[in-house]
């Protein structure tokens, strides 16, 4: 990983679903870059070992672990009312909150969409909402979309919608938050080595999913902290609306082992 150290001095970045996989890469970057970050979680005790994770690289005063759901508005401002009253502002937002939810169409139950819907759109707009006024002019916000709104692929309808839905947000408030200086971009990882991958992809198929990228690996949650940090800061001043796939070519190219 290339550290820019002066890119995020004085930055405060908010990461959510920040206690692992992409969200916690994202943070250790966004720190080593030198941003005060916030993360949340709803799982207090991974917010804590998170936070240990990351003041073995980094001050703890720049770093604040608030707990919470990204889909129970209580919680979305109470976390605003903690930055506001810590930092006064907002200069980054990655809003990665998610969860994954993989079955065929016939399998899909009004609990479970309600549950991926509250969770992966929902959250992610209110989130966005709520911190809207504490973003200062030229700052930048990052959502978390999902290669699979790029393909169609079986058993994904439900979780693909919902990131199509978060993937057009990035598009439409791009043209909103204009005029008040706020860029919003979205990523679109591939398959990446997380918590999450694991869950829903097993060992056995791992060879399987490997063969159909022509990087020939799984991403890390690097290389997506990488292209978050990126998009963040001011190298990216004139992207706006757009949306960064980091798939190792999954979308966009046939691997020659499947020719």
């Amino acid at each position: 990983m290339t550290n820019n150290a002066s890119r995020f001095t004085d930055k405060i970045a908010l990461v959510t679903g920040g206690t692992s996989g992409m969200g916690l890469a994202t943070a250790r970057r966004l720190l080593a870059e030198g941003a005060s970050v916030i993360i949340t979680g709803r799982d207090k005790s991974r917010l804590d070992a998170a936070v240990t994770e990351l003041t073995k690289s980094a001050a703890a005063d720049r770093i604040l672990a608030v707990p919470g759901d990204v889909a129970v508005e209580a919680d979305l401002d109470a976390l605003i009312d903690v930055i506001r009253n810590r930092f006064g502002r907002l200069d980054v937002v990655f809003a990665n909150a998610g969860v994954g939810s993989f079955q065929p169409l016939e399998e899909v139950t009004f609990d479970e969409f309600d549950r991926v819907v509250d969770i992966n759109f929902k959250g992610v707009y209110f989130t966005i909402q709520r911190a809207l006024p504490l973003l200062a002019d030229g700052s930048s916000i990052v959502i978390n979309a999902s290669w699979t709104l790029h393909r169609g692929i079986p058993g994904a309808s439900l979780y693909a919608a919902n990131k199509a839905a978060v993937h057009n947000l990035a598009h439409t408030l791009a043209a909103d938050l204009a005029p008040k200086g706020i860029r919003v971009n979205s990523v679109s990882p591939g398959y990446i080595e997380t918590p999450m991958f694991h869950a829903n992809v097993s060992d056995e198929a791992h060879a399987e999913v490997v063969a159909a990228v022509p990087a020939a690996r799984l991403g890390t949650a690097d290389d997506v902290a990488d292209a978050v940090a990126f998009l963040a800061s001011h190298e990216a001043s004139y992207i706006n609306g757009q949306d960064l796939i980091i798939d190792g070519g999954l979308v966009a190219a046939v691997p020659a082992a499947l020719m």
